[in-house]
């Protein structure tokens, strides 16, 4: 299991910039985190082996797109690699509702005798008409990320909109929970796309950081605080 240290970036980052895009995780007035958090992707899914985009809950909800062998494995090591982490601090686990992630959660939640809260602002980015499509499109989507986070070609929802619901989550258990280890079980474009905030890095920008893989289990730390 590879975790990740908490990673600096100076891309497209100014002093003003950084405190705009923290402000989308802290409660008003909070200067740092309550919390302390990491960020897991998924173990390798069956949408994954067929190499298909599976980014909408009518069909990400679906066994049929759940985790492979291969990511039932991932997770049980990623379930491990938490557990060391926690000790016997207090723990929180949300996790995105689609089966891939949900089935992740409880996995490593059983290893830590925690529940899985689900959480639907963690649900993968909505690749609009490429659903169910190649996997082959994210390259697309995203070279027009770089340009303008808030194109919505193709009716993909909009990057700057996936960091609005996934940063307000992370807002949310930042005003009811104090001193918890938290856990966010998510997609890889999701947390691509998070980790922005926490880097303090334009989301036009979320490829230029270390990419999740599939059950990568990764600190997220403001950077700059």
């Amino acid at each position: 299991m590879r975790l990740l240290q908490p990673f600096l970036r100076s891309t497209r980052r100014t002093a003003s910039s950084l405190s705009q895009r923290h402000q989308l995780l802290l409660a008003p007035g909070q200067q740092s985190l309550r919390n302390e958090y990491y960020a897991l992707r998924h173990g390798w899914s069956k949408a994954n082996e067929a190499g298909v985009i599976v980014s909408r809950i009518d069909s990400g909800a679906r066994l049929e797109y759940g985790l492979h062998a291969r990511g039932r494995e991932q997770a049980s090591v990623a379930g491990d690699a938490f557990k060391a982490i926690v000790d016997d601090r207090p723990v929180a686990i949300l996790s995105s509702d689609f089966s891939r992630t949900f089935e992740t959660a409880k996995i490593v939640a059983a290893a830590v005798n925690a529940d899985v809260e689900a959480e639907p602002a963690l649900r993968e980015r909505d690749f609009g008409d490429f659903e169910l499509g190649p996997n082959t499109a994210y390259d697309k989507v995203w070279a027009r990320d770089a340009v303008d986070a808030s194109h919505t070609d193709n009716q993909v929802e909009a990057a700057a909109a996936v960091l609005a619901r996934a940063a307000g989550a992370v807002q949310r258990v930042e005003g009811a929970r104090e001193g918890h280890v938290v856990l966010l079980v998510s997609h890889g474009d999701c947390l691509q796309i998070l980790q922005t905030a926490f880097a303090g890095v334009d989301v036009s920008a979320h490829r230029s950081l270390p990419h999740l893989e599939t059950c990568e289990l990764r600190r997220l730390e403001l950077s700059g605080v």
